[in-house]
């Protein structure tokens, strides 16, 4: 069976309408291996992990995009992030008494972050109630509204798989709208486009290739695809920022923590990696020379 982690981005030669298509296979199994999560959670984290994927490939640079919701239902916050367009991770955290009879999420906001090696923190904030609306539709809403872009989109998730399909319209000059036919030919396109895209089915979107996806869907339009952009888990834990998190609990109470218990552990939430220092390694972590050696 084929393995499938990439998002794929592409064009229409005869509209004004651009694409991204994501699959995740081995990420979405390797985050869900590291926690024992309700079964009604696992297909929305690879929703979540499937879309941030698939937004941070539409954004030229370098960094970290990453979705993060609060909400009031039984999951209290759920967050998945996409590093340098290729690095996910994703994390739930739910109430301990969990019932999916229950809203999932509820009420709450979701913040889309963008942070940029260089420049400026972006975030934008969307109101959610996955009673109403599902993530697909919530991130339409934000794109029209505070991006003014068209954008329609397509989640699906399992238990071991998730994928997404997106298209947007892209904005055109004066000149382009009167080359290509003006308002109303983009009109037609556009509803074109999204009616085929919406017989999409999961099978294919999990076990087909994106070439072999998108030509089934719009075998009959020009489309150009760009070389796919492979996608894994990986997180972003390391022993040194662990270290870092006890420098800035302060010596005494580090110390105090050390003499009360003999060691400090530190676990990742994300992958579960456990950092054990000892009295020696606090020791060392406050000495003059550790700043030249802790990032």
């Amino acid at each position: 069976m084929t393995v499938l982690d990439n998002t794929t981005r592409f064009l229409f030669a005869d509209s004004a309408v651009r694409g991204e298509l994501t699959q995740l296979d081995r990420s979405v199994s390797e985050v869900l291996s590291k926690h024992h999560y309700p079964a009604a959670i696992q297909p929305l984290l690879g929703e979540f992990m499937a879309a941030a994927a698939m937004l941070s490939d539409t954004i030229k640079f370098e960094g970290t995009l990453s979705l993060q919701v609060r909400g009031s239902g039984q999951v209290r916050s759920l967050m998945a992030e996409c590093r340098d367009n290729r690095a996910l991770r994703a994390l739930a955290q739910y109430n301990d008494d969990f019932d999916d009879r229950g809203p999932i999420l509820g009420e709450g906001q979701m913040a889309i972050t963008i942070e940029p090696k260089q420049g400026h923190r972006y975030q934008g904030v969307v109101e959610i109630n996955d009673s109403d609306l599902g993530l697909a539709q919530v991130l339409e809403g934000y794109f029209q509204r505070s991006e003014q872009i068209r954008t329609r989109i397509w989640l699906f998730a399992d238990q071991h798989k998730a994928g997404g399909l997106m298209l947007q319209a892209m904005p055109q000059s004066a000149s382009e709208s009167s080359l290509t036919g003006g308002d109303d030919e983009d009109d037609d396109s556009w509803s074109r486009l999204v009616i085929l895209a919406s017989t999409l089915k999961p099978e294919e979107i999990f076990g087909l290739e994106a070439e072999t996806v998108l030509h089934r869907l719009f075998h009959e339009e020009p489309v150009r695809l760009y070389p796919p952009r492979p996608l894994e888990f990986e997180c972003t834990c390391s022993a040194d920022r662990s270290g870092n998190a006890i420098i800035t609990l302060g010596a005494p109470e580090a110390l105090a923590l050390i003499e009360e218990l003999g060691h400090i552990d530190i676990d990742c939430q994300f992958c579960h990696e456990r950092y054990i220092f000892g009295a020696d390694d606090v020791q060392r972590l406050f000495s003059p020379s550790a700043d030249d050696t802790l990032n």
